[in-house]
């Protein structure tokens, strides 16, 4: 017989597994010997008092045998003849479309500006320590998009748009440990990610389907508002390539600012956004950790032997306006996340362990479109000039220059008590964004609608967490990519833009989706999209 038993335990009995049996016996009135399996389904933290509780689900089997390991793996078909549909971009929109293209019978042809997930590294080492940013190889280009070497956080609030538990199973089945079907905030680690993308790469190439990179989009065939295919440039060979298909989901993520501009440029319709902007803060993991579970910071070692690094969502309203923290990444790094040299964009990431001395995370901004009157001229692409505008200016506020060898990735940065009190930090404390941080008045050179926010909100996350307002603390600037400034439309019912039939408007870079979980489930639904027209 099989029961599912909720459990609140403390840390130390929920690692002990012969404890957890034991409170599974008093709570099903039966004896230890009866129970002869049980696994955990699901496991979250209760941190809300001193007194932490784990929250458990756990799957118990009563006088019947262990059930067989799962095997997560998919039968994909043989698709190398079958109709081809076009996936402009490999990161998890593009993949997750590819994988659900083949399960509906479709080849996917994949095409990725940015490089293979292994050659990607050497870019991003160039940019951390050269400072010469590869506009088409870099934190956001390439396989596996942003959140291969972003951190990897696969936590969602997209249950109402799919079936979560298949995207993270797919994972699994590319190597991913089975915990993330069963942590509340499922975590892979920018360590471990490069290795499951290129699983998933392997699937797609076994199964027919194609998979190209440096191959750039730079126009889109279009005959009598249907598509027909797209036009690439080879950037290895410096040639330009035709890919013929009547369908093509585009899933380009939320910087590549070229697509919108070629978009606006044909006249196909896209639209300006809410977005969010801001800076990373940056705490010692160590503070974080006696905050969130309440202990001094000679106790913080003992806890992390039973709790991970700990973590915060903080949200307030400023001035009508959301301020909120975005992506943080517990034992983290900041990362140079530009796509062009002049600008200075920030983002974090995490290793699997989390066991880096630092924590960071976004803290940002909602921006509308009184913010960016200013560029009103450029119609629906107003927000991305406002966006290229802040980022050249941190560029600026790091002192960096450009040369022929080096593009500058220096960051203007503040002690975080300072910025809320408006005072100039006549030093910075150690930080973990490797391209090196200068000391800067950011509360100046933010916008005030941006700046003036900040200050109040950090003050009121002050409030909440005593000891987070601190000058141990350091913000970096500037966080600037949260989500795309543009949308391309598309029809609720067949995902295609409105205009041009057999165009998939997808995931992050459409404006509709943030984060790896939730961009995979809208390249699933894309490509079903397509099954269900092509299947009638």
């Amino acid at each position: 017989m099989k029961h599912e038993i909720n459990l609140v335990l403390s840390p130390e009995d929920a690692a002990n597994d012969a404890v957890i049996k034991r409170t599974l016996s008093r709570q099903l009135n039966t004896t230890l010997e009866s129970i002869t399996h049980f696994r955990i389904l699901k496991r979250s933290i209760d941190a809300r008092s001193r007194n932490i509780k784990v929250n458990l689900k756990v799957e118990v089997f009563l006088n019947e045998p262990a059930p067989a390991p799962v095997n997560y793996k998919i039968n994909y078909p043989d698709v190398h003849s079958k109709p081809p549909v076009i996936v402009v971009g490999a990161g998890p929109a593009g993949l997750y479309a590819a994988l659900e293209l083949i399960e509906c019978g479709f080849k996917p042809i994949v095409l990725e500006r940015g490089k293979d997930v292994k050659s990607r590294r050497r870019d991003l080492a160039a940019i951390n320590k050269e400072h010469i940013v590869n506009a088409n190889s870099n934190y956001c280009f390439g396989e596996g998009g942003a959140g291969t070497y972003s951190d990897g956080k696969l936590y969602t609030r997209s249950t109402k748009r799919g079936d979560v538990n298949k995207v993270l199973e797919i994972f699994v089945a590319h190597g991913a440990d089975e915990n993330i079907l069963v942590e509340a905030h499922p975590h892979i680690g920018t360590n471990k990610l490069p290795k499951i993308i290129q699983a998933i790469r392997q699937t797609i190439i076994d199964a027919g389907g194609e998979v190209h990179f440096n191959t750039q989009v730079i126009d889109l065939i279009i005959k009598d508002n249907c598509m027909k295919g797209v036009v690439c440039n080879d950037l290895e060979k410096d040639t330009t390539l035709e890919f013929i298909a009547d369908q093509v989901i585009l899933a380009t993520g939320h910087s590549a600012r070229d697509i919108f501009e070629l978009l606006h440029k044909k006249n196909i319709l896209i639209e300006g956004k809410t977005f969010a902007m801001g800076v990373r803060v940056e705490h010692p993991q160590a503070l974080i950790d006696s905050l969130q579970y309440h202990c001094a910071m000679d106790e913080v070692e003992h806890k992390r032997d039973l709790l991970p690094a700990a973590s915060y969502s903080l949200v307030h309203q400023a001035m009508g306006r959301g301020v909120y923290s975005f992506c943080m990444c517990p034992g983290g790094i900041i990362a140079p996340c530009a796509t062009a040299p002049g600008e200075v964009v920030t983002n974090g990431w995490s290793p699997s362990k989390r066991n880096n001395p630092f924590a960071n995370s976004g803290i940002v901004v909602t921006i509308e479109p009184e913010d960016y009157n200013k560029y009103a001229s450029d119609g629906p692409l107003a927000g991305l000039r406002y966006q290229q505008a802040l980022e050249k200016m941190a560029w600026n506020a790091g002192g960096n220059v450009m040369s022929a060898t080096a593009h500058g990735q220096t960051a203007p940065a503040q002690r975080l008590a300072d910025f809320v009190n408006g005072k100039y930090s006549q030093s910075l404390p150690d930080v973990s964004y490797q391209p090196g941080v200068k000391s800067a008045e950011l509360h100046h050179l933010l916008p005030a609608e941006i700046g003036k926010r900040l200050q109040l909100g950090f003050a009121e996350f002050g409030k909440k967490m005593r000891g987070y307002l601190s000058n141990d603390a350091v913000i970096v600037g500037v966080e600037s990519r949260t989500s795309s400034p543009v949308r391309i439309p598309r029809d609720p019912e067949t995902l295609q833009h409105p205009q041009i039939q057999g165009l998939y408007p997808c995931a992050e870079g459409a404006g509709y989706a943030g984060g790896i979980v939730s961009a995979a489930i809208d390249g699933q639904k894309c490509a079903r999209a397509i099954a269900q027209l092509l299947h009638k």
